[in-house]
């Protein structure tokens, strides 16, 4: 991938590993345009990071994402790097009937319906420009940490659909690439924490990622990502019982949540 003079647009880039990915791109020379859900947020990110561009927008909401579409066609024509990277997760408990049956598809809403409407709602603007698709997954859609089910499950959507998105855009000179964090140390993964997950910071996860990005690599499994990877194929069975061992504890008591949802570390 192409590093420097780009324009990228980055969902989910007022904190966490999205604003890190971001200010790298800075760094290297681009110009940056990050999306996120609050305002606030934004504009205290505006204030310490004045080179970013910064506009509201939910993934969840598909005519926000086609308001965005139209803002950027309009003001940054030039956009050839999209990192679809906003992300919630949820702990559930699956063992009961939850209260709030809409609730239980909020992830899959934004996690995977958020990728999948934002990459239809600026494919032609990738094609026209030759450009790059990152879409950020997880290193759990290899192995799920069972007390985010849902999450992972929706990490595992995007990771088969990425790699059928890069067949079909084999002759359209688009880049399609999927980053597959680890467990990244941010503010939302305190209480993962100390439980037998192994963590790395956003200053690791940036520094490997872009040596993948910089090499070519189409699937880049930063840090712990590649061992889960082969132990999925070497022990399943094994590699299944640690993460559910380390995470048990979490599981909220009830079918409903018994904590707020909160931003993934991818």
């Amino acid at each position: 991938m192409k590093l420097t003079g780009r324009t990228v647009l980055i969902t989910g880039g007022s904190a966490g590993i999205g604003l890190a990915f971001a200010l790298k791109f800075v760094e290297l020379g681009n110009q940056v345009i990050v999306t996120g859900r609050r305002q606030a947020a934004l504009d205290q990110v505006k204030r310490q990071h004045p080179k970013l561009h910064t506009i509201q927008s939910d993934v969840s909401d598909p005519t926000q994402i086609a308001a965005l579409a139209a803002r950027v066609k309009a003001d940054f024509p030039e956009l050839d790097v999209l990192m679809n990277n906003a992300g919630i997760s949820r702990y559930k408990n699956l063992k009961g009937t939850a209260a709030d049956l809409a609730g239980l598809t909020v992830e899959l809403e934004v996690n995977a319906g958020g990728v999948i409407r934002m990459t239809s709602a600026f494919i032609d603007m990738l094609k026209a420009n030759r450009g790059t698709l990152i879409n950020v997954s997880s290193a759990l859609a290899f192995v799920p940490l069972p007390c985010l089910p849902i999450y992972c499950a929706t990490k595992a959507a995007i990771h088969s659909y990425t790699q059928s998105l890069r067949f079909q855009l084999e002759e359209t000179g688009v880049e399609v690439i999927e980053l597959m964090p680890p467990a990244v140390k941010t503010e939302m993964t305190a209480d993962l924490r100390g439980d037998g997950i192994t963590m790395i910071t956003t200053e690791q996860l940036v520094k490997q990622s872009f040596e993948g990005l910089k090499a070519g690599v189409l699937e880049i499994r930063p840090g712990q990502s590649e061992q889960l990877a082969f132990m999925r194929r070497l022990a399943p069975n094994f590699i299944n019982g640690q993460l559910w061992k380390a995470s048990r504890k979490l599981v909220p008591m009830g079918a409903d949540d018994s904590k707020p949802p909160r931003l993934s570390y991818t």
